[in-house]
C-alpha cells in the first residue's frame, strides 16, 4: 500500500479543534488498536494491515503532532495529552474492548493506559497486549544522534533545520543490517514527518524521553501487575531498544515469559519482518482463544 492510498483511506475526527487522522477497517465495539512511535505514524502498519483486517476490526490513528494529524505549535504534546486524544477517539468510535499492538512510543502510551485502568479511568477494557520494540525503562533507552539533538537545548533549531539526508540516515541506523528500508520507504517516512509543519514541533514530541524518567514508577508498576494475555516481539539488532531491553524486561517483569526475539531484525519488526510478526501475533491470539474456550468448559 502506498502512502497516498493510506492517507486517502483514512478519516479524521475533531479533538478540541484539532483534526486527528485515523483508519479503521470496520466498525466494532472490539478492535485491534495499533499504536505507532516516534517520529513516524500509523502508516508503519501498512504492511500488515490487510492480514490483520481479515481477523480483527483494526483501528490505528496518528497521535496529535504526528503523521496526518494536526500539529499545533502551541501544544505541549505530553503523554497524558496523547492518551486523552486516544480515549476521545475510542469514545467517538464506540469502542468498548481493545486488543493492543504497540510499537516504540506506543508502548509508553499503553503503559499510561494501564495506569489509568488501575485508577478506573478507562471507559473500555484492555483485553490483550503485544509490544514491539520500544523503550519501556528509562535506564535502558539508548537514543540515537537525532534524538539527543532534539532533546537538547538547541532542539528547536535542529528540528527545524535537520537535513533530509540526516533524518533518513538516522532512521536507517536503527533497522537491521539485512533488513534496511528502501529509498522509497525512507522518503515516505520523511514525507509524513514533515507533513503540515512537523519539523517545527519535533523538539516537543521528543519530550516523552524525559517523561519516562519522571514517571517511571507510574508506568513500570502496571507492567508488573497487568494480568492481560501478553506477548513481546523484539528485534534484537535494534540499537535503541533491542536485546538489552529484553534482558532488563526479564529482570523487571520476570513472570512474563512470552517473548519472541528476532535475531537480525532492528527497531521496526512490523516493517522489516512483517510475515514473521503476523505469524507470531496470530499464534498468540489463537492460543488465547483456545484458553478462553477451555476456561468456559
Amino acid at each position: 500500500m502506498k502512502l497516498d492510498d493510506w492517507k486517502h483511506g483514512g478519516m479524521s475526527f475533531g479533538h478540541e479543534g484539532s483534526p486527528i487522522f485515523y483508519r479503521q477497517s470496520n466498525a466494532s465495539e472490539e478492535v485491534l488498536l495499533c499504536l505507532h512511535g516516534f517520529p513516524t505514524s500509523s502508516f508503519d502498519y501498512h504492511k500488515i494491515w490487510g492480514r490483520l483486517s481479515e481477523k480483527f476490526a483494526v483501528l490505528a490513528f496518528d497521535m496529535i503532532g504526528y503523521g496526518f494529524s494536526a500539529k499545533p505549535v502551541k501544544f505541549d504534546y505530553t503523554t497524558f495529552q496523547q492518551v486523552d486524544v486516544l480515549q476521545a477517539l475510542l469514545t467517538e468510535r464506540g469502542v468498548k474492548r481493545v486488543h493492543i499492538l504497540a510499537h516504540d512510543y506506543g508502548n509508553t502510551i499503553t503503559q499510561e493506559m494501564l495506569a489509568r485502568q488501575n485508577e478506573n479511568r478507562l471507559d473500555f477494557s484492555i483485553e490483550t497486549i503485544c509490544f514491539l520494540n520500544g523503550a519501556l525503562f528509562p535506564e535502558t533507552h539508548r537514543p540515537i544522534f537525532a534524538q539527543k539533538m532534539l532533546i537538547g537545548p538547541a532542539g528547536f533549531l535542529f528540528g527545524r533545520f535537520i537535513p533530509d539526508t540526516v533524518f533518513k540516515k538516522n532512521l536507517a541506523s536503527i533497522f537491521g543490517a539485512q533488513s534496511q528500508p528502501t529509498e522509497d520507504e525512507l522518503n515516505d517516512f520523511l514525507k509524513v514527518f514533515k507533513y503540515n509543519g512537523g519539523k517545527l514541533i519535533a523538539h516537543k514530541l521528543i519530550r516523552y524521553m524525559t517523561e519516562r524518567a519522571k514517571y517511571r514508577e507510574r508506568w513500570v508498576t502496571p507492567l508488573q501487575t497487568m494480568d492481560q494475555p501478553f506477548m513481546f516481539i523484539n528485534g534484537s539488532a535494534d540499537p535503541v531498544s533491542g536485546r538489552h531491553l529484553v534482558g532488563r524486561f526479564r529482570e523487571v517483569v520476570p513472570h512474563q515469559k512470552n517473548i519472541v526475539e528476532l535475531d537480525k531484525i532492528g527497531h521496526f519488526p512490523h516493517i522489516e519482518a512483517p510475515e514473521i510478526v503476523l505469524e507470531k501475533f496470530f499464534e498468540f491470539h489463537a492460543v488465547r482463544q483456545i484458553a478462553a474456550v477451555v476456561s468456559q468448559e
